[in-house]
């Protein structure tokens, strides 16, 4: 028998195929992908401008001319939600990447280097991420003031620790198998190590790492707008619109409800999207 009919007569594995996207993360990737479109299209989409008057009644209920009604000065809520939506997302999600950036570098270099360098570090980080994230965050900027910079590098740096801490334990499982021995037998550097071998075979994790830490985000800064230490006028986020529409409960506004619904379905949103991933709990 021939080589080629050797091969010819060879059984062929059956290729893998991937597994199905479950419904769950379908459902949180439309609604993470709506309200990134409204962030993004914001201006273009809202009916009114961010602080137009447009009705004289405050506190309005539901019409058809304003679907979430009218806040505490008789603006259009539905439009100051769009508005803010880009805010809201685009802060955290700065801040997100800066905290898991930092803080997953640094984890996957500690795991591979180990040693003094992995004690000191985590040490360092263990003593940071004792302390309660809205209570750094309150005395961060209460400090240093209510800018969007100041508010970004808060986030990232309360957040940082956490990411530390799943990247480098991640890293450690991977650091002791066969292929990164062989990987420091050949000289490889730390560099090489971290990129090549252990960063791909920790993907699924880190990214429902990377959603659920947004999400942490967006909850933090939505609590400092609420606190009067967060996005100030005459910009707003979601947390700021719950906190100067917050009288109007009492008179069953909406606009004291929609802003925190609006919180509420992207959080929803991006949990069942990380937590449905294929592949986020390899």
């Amino acid at each position: 028998m021939s080589a080629e009919e050797a091969v010819a007569l060879a059984p062929v594995e059956p290729r893998r195929r991937r597994p199905p996207v479950p419904a769950l993360a379908w459902l949180g990737g439309g609604i993470t992908a709506f309200w990134v479109f409204v962030g993004l299209f914001s201006p273009w989409i809202a009916p009114h401008d961010l602080g137009t008057v447009v009705d004289e009644d405050v506190f309005g209920s539901f019409s058809k001319a304003l679907p979430f009604g009218s806040d505490v000065l008789g603006r259009d809520v539905l439009s100051r939600i769009i508005h803010g939506t880009r805010l809201t997302i685009g802060v955290a999600l700065v801040a997100t990447v800066l905290a898991v950036a930092i803080g997953g570098t640094l984890g996957m270099v500690a795991a591979v280097v180990g040693g003094w360098f992995d004690a000191v570090l985590s040490r360092f980080l263990d003593a940071l991420i004792s302390i309660p994230s809205l209570l750094f965050g309150l005395v961060a900027v209460a400090a240093l003031g209510a800018s969007i910079p100041v508010l970004i590098g808060t986030a990232a740096l309360i957040y940082t620790p956490g990411a530390y801490r799943i990247w480098r334990s991640l890293a450690l499982n991977v650091s002791a198998t066969d292929f990164v021995a062989v990987a420091r037998a050949r000289g490889e550097s730390t560099v090489y190590i971290v990129r090549a071998e252990i960063l791909p075979n920790i993907v699924g994790p880190v990214l429902t790492d990377l959603g659920l830490r947004f999400v942490f985000v967006v909850l933090l800064l939505s609590s400092l707008s609420f606190l009067g230490l967060g996005i100030q006028p005459p910009f707003a986020d979601w947390g700021s619109l719950v906190k100067e529409n917050i009288t109007g409960l009492s008179y069953g506004a909406p606009a004291a409800i929609m802003p925190a619904v609006a919180l509420a379905t992207l959080t929803v949103g991006v949990n069942l999207l990380v937590d449905n991933m294929p592949g986020a709990r390899r």
